[in-house]
């Protein structure tokens, strides 16, 4: 049950940081904001932080479910996997990740 729990919160996590990484960039800031690219200021230190810190939290999250060999893998396909959400959430609802940053 606890590895539920951490494997969750770890694809939690990893889905946040990288739509954090993928806001720091100005195009996509620009598209979830609806404002012309020339316009677009994100606060780029503060969301690659973020999103960073997230990744790191999330592997962090999937070391306390299992073993180091398999919680090595399950983090990479996490973050893949979040990769290809985040991805696919800025092509089709690019609106939908502006929950992540509510600011």
């Amino acid at each position: 049950m606890p590895e539920a729990f951490y494997l969750t919160a770890a694809a939690l996590l990893s889905l946040v940081g990288m739509a954090w990484l993928a806001l720091s960039m100005d195009v996509h800031w620009a598209q979830v904001k609806q404002i012309p690219l020339a316009d677009s200021q994100p606060p780029r230190t503060v969301l690659k932080l973020l999103g960073y810190l997230s990744l790191v939290a999330s592997l962090v999250m999937c070391l306390v479910a299992d073993r180091p060999s398999i919680a090595a893998l399950v983090w990479i396909m996490l973050m893949v996997g979040s990769a290809v959400a985040v991805a696919l959430l800025l092509a089709n609802k690019p609106r939908m990740v502006k929950s992540f940053w509510p600011f």
